[in-house]
C-alpha cells in the first residue's frame, strides 16, 4: 500500500517544527580545559602543540610510543614525516571495513574508538588492539571527548546519516583531517555546513566514494572526458530498489508477527496503532544509549529492525536507496561529466512509490528521475526499473561506454573492451588514479596537503541531485535548481525541505 509522496511532506514539515525549539547545548568542556586552550602570549606555543610534543617524550615513561604527525607540524597540520594517528567513529557497517583497510597501512595507526552500543565499542577497540599486540586504543562512548584528544591527526566517520554533520563539524573544529561515509549528509542544509566547516579549517576530506580509485570507473570517465562518444546527450544512472535486511533482524520480527492472526510480513506496511506495530516496539537493550542515538531526529520508539544498519529505511535517520547510492554511481556520472566535478542539474522531476510515513521501512522503494543538465544534457536516475541498468552509462553522439561494480566495463568500441587502457595520444584529459587504493589516497593526501580523488566539494555535488530528486517526489512536482547559488528557484515549499529540524538541544549552526 502505497501513500503519496505528499503525505511524506507532512512528515518533514513535522522535523522543520522541531526547530522552532532548537538550543544551543551547553558547553562540555571544564574551565581547567578552557583555559588550557589559551595561548600563551610569552612563547607563542598553543596547547595543542605543546602536548603534541610532550606525547613523543610519554614514550619514555610507558606511554604509547606512536608519533602523531602534529606533534611534528604546525598550525594543526601534520608533518609528512611522522605517523598519522586515528581515531574511528562508528562500528557498524562501514566502520569495521574501512577501519581494516587503514590498520593495513603500515604509517597509519588507529588509537581511538568511539560508538554508542557497548557491544560494538568493545568489538572495535579488541579488533584494533588485537592487530597491534597491545592495549593503546582506547574506546569512548562521547565522540567529542574523542575529538578533544591532540594526538589524533584524522577521524574515520561511520556514522548514520542523521549524525553526519555534528561529528564532521566537530572534527573540524579540533582541526581532523576526514575520512567520511557517503552520502555527505542527511539534507543540502547539513552538507552545505560541512563543505563550509572542512573549507574554513583547511582541513583534508576523502570521502568513502571508492569507485573513483577502481581502474574500469576511471577508464570509463577518461573515455567519455576526452570526448571520444562525441558531445554527451544522456546519462543513465541505475541505483538499487527496496530495502535491504542488512543488520538481518528482519527475521526475528516477522516470527513474531506471524503468531498475528493476519500474519503481516511486510514491515513497509507496518503502522503504529496496530498489533503488529506493538510487537514490533520494545525497550531498547542496555547495551545501546537509544536517545544519544537518536539524537537530533525526532524521538520515536525502539524497533530493533530500524537502528543498525537499517536505520537507512527510515527517514527520520536516513534516505533510503536513493540517498544511500547516489553518491556512488552519480559521482562517476559527474566525474565524466566534467567541469571539476562542481556542477548541478537545472532542474530535476520524476515518479516514486512510497509506503505510508509512519511505516516501520518508510523511504522511497522505487523511483524514476530526469535531471536537465546544462549543454542539453538529460540524466535518468533510477531504482527499479528493469530499463536503467546498474551503474553508469554515457551516451553520446558517436557511442556509449557502461561502467559498473564487479569490473564491469562496455562500451560501443569493442576495441576499448579489449584494451582497458586509452592510448597516451587520446589523453588529452588525464583524471588522477589513486596508485595503492582510496584508503591509501586519504593518507598521501593528509601529508601532502593536496585534494583527495574525492573531496568534500565533489562529494556536495554528486549526492545534490538525490536530495533534490527526493525533494520533487515529496512535493509531486518538478523543481528548478540554481546551482551558483545553491537554491531551488520559486519554490518556497520546496526550499523548506532542504534541511530539517534539529531536536533539542542538538544544532549544527
Amino acid at each position: 500500500m502505497f501513500a503519496p509522496g505528499a503525505v511524506l511532506l507532512h512528515y518533514f514539515a513535522q522535523h522543520q517544527f522541531n526547530n522552532q525549539r532548537e538550543q544551543f547545548p551547553a558547553s562540555r568542556s571544564p574551565a581547567n580545559i578552557q583555559a588550557m586552550k589559551k595561548t600563551s602570549s610569552t612563547t607563542g606555543i598553543s596547547r595543542r602543540n605543546f602536548l603534541a610534543a610532550a606525547g613523543v617524550a610519554g614514550a619514555a615513561v610507558g606511554l604509547p610510543t606512536f608519533i602523531p604527525m602534529r606533534a611534528l607540524g604546525i598550525q594543526g597540520n601534520p608533518s609528512p614525516n611522522g605517523r598519522i594517528t586515528m581515531g574511528v567513529v562508528g562500528w557498524g557497517m562501514q566502520g569495521p571495513g574501512d577501519t581494516q583497510n587503514f590498520l593495513r597501512e603500515t604509517d597509519c595507526q588507529v588509537v581511538a574508538a568511539c560508538d554508542l552500543d557497548k557491544g560494538h565499542l568493545g568489538q572495535a577497540v579488541n579488533t584494533i588492539n588485537n592487530h597491534y599486540k597491545n592495549q593503546d586504543c582506547k574506546g569512548y562512548h562521547d565522540y567529542k571527548e574523542m575529538m578533544a584528544r591532540t594526538d589524533i591527526d584524522t577521524v574515520l566517520l561511520a556514522v548514520p546519516d542523521h549524525w553526519h554533520a555534528l561529528v564532521a563539524i566537530e572534527a573540524c573544529k579540533n582541526k581532523m583531517d576526514i575520512y567520511g561515509e557517503k552520502p555527505l549528509a542527511r539534507t543540502i542544509a547539513e552538507q552545505q555546513a560541512i563543505v563550509r566547516a572542512v573549507q574554513n579549517a583547511k582541513r583534508i576530506w576523502q570521502t568513502g566514494s571508492w569507485q573513483r580509485s577502481e581502474r574500469n570507473f576511471h577508464y570509463g570517465a577518461e573515455i567519455v572526458r576526452n570526448g571520444l562518444i562525441g558531445k554527451i546527450t544522456r546519462v543513465e544512472v541505475g541505483l538499487p530498489s527496496g530495502h535491504n535486511d542488512f543488520a538481518g533482524t528482519a527475521p526475528a520480527l516477522k516470527k513474531k508477527l506471524a503468531t498475528l492472526p493476519d500474519k503481516p510480513q511486510d514491515l513497509s506496511k507496518v503502522l503504529p496503532g496496530t498489533p503488529a506495530w506493538d510487537l514490533a516496539v520494545s525497550a531498547a537493550p542496555e547495551a545501546l544509549d537509544y536517545q544519544t542515538w537518536i539524537g537530533p531526529s525526532s524521538d520515536e520508539p525502539y524497533i530493533e529492525a530500524r537502528v543498525h544498519k537499517n536505520w537507512r529505511w527510515n527517514y527520520n535517520t536516513g534516505g533510503g536507496q536513493l540517498l544511500d547510492w547516489i553518491s556512488h554511481h552519480n559521482d562517476i556520472n559527474h566525474w565524466g561529466l566534467g567541469n571539476d566535478d562542481h556542477i548541478g542539474p537545472l532542474s530535476i522531476g520524476g515518479t516514486g512509490d512510497f509506503p505510508d510515513r509512519r511505516a516501520i521501512w518508510n523511504t522511497c522503494t522505487k523511483y524514476r528521475l530526469t535531471a536537465k543538465y546544462p549543454n542539453d544534457i538529460e540524466v535518468i536516475i533510477a531504482g527499479g526499473h528493469r530499463d536503467i541498468r546498474s551503474g553508469t552509462k554515457w551516451i553520446g553522439t558517436e557511442g556509449w561506454v557502461w561502467v559498473d561494480r564487479g569490473n564491469a566495463f562496455e562500451a560501443s568500441n569493442k576495441a576499448w573492451e579489449d584494451t582497458r587502457t586509452l592510448p597516451d595520444d587520446l589523453r588529452k584529459v588525464q583524471l588522477h588514479f589513486t596508485k595503492g587504493g582510496h584508503y591509501r589516497n586519504f593518507l598521501d593526501c593528509v601529508k601532502s596537503r593536496q585534494p583527495t580523488v574525492t573531496p568534500v566539494e565533489v562529494t556536495h555535488h554528486s549526492s545534490l541531485p538525490g536530495h533534490l530528486g527526493l525533494i520533487s517526489l515529496l512535493v509531486g512536482r518538478e523543481i528548478k535548481w540554481d546551482a551558483a547559488k545553491e537554491q531551488i528557484i520559486g519554490d518556497p515549499e520546496a526550499t523548506k525541505l532542504m534541511t530539517r529540524g534539529y531536536r533539542a538541544p542538538y544544532s549544527f549552526a
